[in-house]
């Protein structure tokens, strides 16, 4: 069991050498410890949010020369007095920085122990701090601007606004239940069904959001499929932009899925070049269609390849057999343009398929790269979000499955109002919502809860 009592160090930079790196002390005594080595002004007299130069000295050694920032309590991240001092990125000089807090009383910082400790201070409620590991996380525009916003508050506010409706009204029933032998009703029920309707629509929407955050946080899954030889593992290689996949004239080169990634307008993307969709002529390699097969029905978009010299009814023919599904995203690609001598032909069957088949049709060639950024448009297009948007966007699964169990218990709560249940009973389904909304930002949680947050930060965060 950790003591948030404790004075804690541990580094903040990532390990290993550097120019710089930075050390940081929290606690109680922070002021106290960094005074021990440190050459120059006393920092527990100094103001805070001021940076000092100076040395650590261990003894009659100088250690290195040093910039220390002081943060006093309860202005600081964690709430907590605080130190952070920027040193030389030696391996030997973090050594033994860290050697002297702790001989002075500190003790190593556990993961996210600093995070944690913002959050039991009131600094973050607990979805904001889940988004600081999120944000060190980020490597796209979309995924740094998701984290930002909900770091800042996104959407905990509207569930704290929400939560507080449920408990106003919650309070007026506990109040009936302390006076229920004088039959008195203290809550408006209309009035309550219209805050539990607009409670659950906008659950609904968190809920439905999911699956965009997922994808944006996760990267989206494109699946690259077709026959034999169409040129799937060509366009992989351009859109990768290196040579990912084996290209070859004989059908059937591509035995596996090949799967990469890669950021699109600041938006990652997973690209899978599947194994040519045939008849499979041995055993390996109907194991590769299988798991194309398996693949495509994964991903958010599949662009199905095709050679626009075919006939296009037949296009239309093997496209009806991949079965896509509503809630996927299909572009069907007519590969190998720079060996059709009418571009006008090329266009007719671009509208006849887009006719036949209700989904976007593009031809290109992706041996001569063309077209190839009009592709790139379509994928990043159909990501319908943008980084000004002030829509509500989940990518925690944590908070989607209290979502969903609030979102149940206030169905329940809603059916005891109609159908005149007794106070108690409806009142124990809407406590299991409010304690269910409660678990996202913190205002209820357990141990087991925090632990399996806090352990996916890294030490020193």
């Amino acid at each position: 069991m950790q003591n948030y009592q404790d004075t804690i160090v541990a580094l903040s930079t990532a390990p290993g050498q550097s120019a710089i790196a930075m050390i940081r002390l929290d606690g109680q005594r922070a002021f106290e410890i960094i005074d021990c080595f440190f050459k120059g002004k006393k920092m527990s007299e100094q103001v805070s949010h001021t940076i000092h130069f100076g040395k650590i000295i261990d003894g009659e050694s100088i250690i290195d020369e040093v910039v220390v920032a002081i943060y006093k309590n309860p202005h600081s991240f964690t709430g907590n007095n605080c130190v952070e001092i920027t040193c030389h990125g030696s391996r030997y000089i973090i050594e033994k920085l860290l050697y002297l807090a702790c001989v002075k009383g500190a003790r190593m910082a556990a993961a996210g122990e600093f995070t944690q400790r913002a959050f039991l201070n009131g600094k973050l409620d607990l979805s904001q701090a889940e988004a600081v590991a999120d944000l060190i996380a980020s490597e796209s525009q979309a995924q740094h601007e998701l984290a930002l916003k909900q770091m800042r508050g996104n959407y905990s506010q509207t569930i704290l606004n929400l939560r507080q409706e449920l408990i106003d009204f919650a309070a007026l029933m506990e109040l009936e239940l302390d006076f229920s032998e004088e039959d008195v009703e203290f809550a408006d029920r209309t009035k309550f069904l219209k805050i539990i309707d607009t409670t659950e629509n906008t659950l609904t929407k968190l809920i439905e959001s999911f699956q965009l955050g997922n994808v944006i946080k996760n990267g989206i899954p494109v699946a690259i499929v077709g026959k034999p030889n169409v040129g799937k593992s060509t366009l992989l290689n351009i859109l990768l932009q290196e040579e990912k996949a084996i290209v070859s004239n004989i059908a059937g080169t591509t035995r596996d899925y090949i799967e990469d990634t890669i950021f699109l307008k600041g938006i990652q993307f997973r690209f899978i070049d599947t194994a040519g969709l045939r008849q499979a002529t041995d055993e390996i390699e109907a194991q590769g269609i299988s798991r194309s097969y398996q693949k495509m029905e994964e991903a958010s978009i599949v662009l199905f390849m095709a050679e626009i010299s075919q006939d296009f009814t037949e296009i239309v023919a093997d496209f009806k057999k991949l079965k896509i599904s509503s809630n996927q995203k299909a572009i069907i690609l007519l590969n190998k343009s720079d060996s059709f001598t009418s571009m006008c032909d090329a266009y007719d069957i671009e509208e006849s398929l887009a006719t036949l088949t209700g989904c976007v049709t593009l031809e290109i060639s992706a041996k001569e790269n063309r077209n190839i950024d009009k592709l790139i448009n379509l994928l990043t297009d159909h990501v319908s979000w943008q980084a000004n948007s002030n829509d509500l966007i989940v990518t925690n699964s944590r908070h989607v499955e209290a979502f969903k169990e609030a979102s149940e218990n206030l169905k329940l709560t809603k059916e005891g109002l109609l159908e005149q249940r007794s106070t108690e009973f409806v009142a124990i389904d809407l406590r299991a919502a409010l304690q269910a909304l409660g678990r996202v930002t913190g205002q209820i949680s357990n141990e087991d809860i925090l632990s399996s947050v806090f352990s996916r930060f890294c030490i020193g965060k």
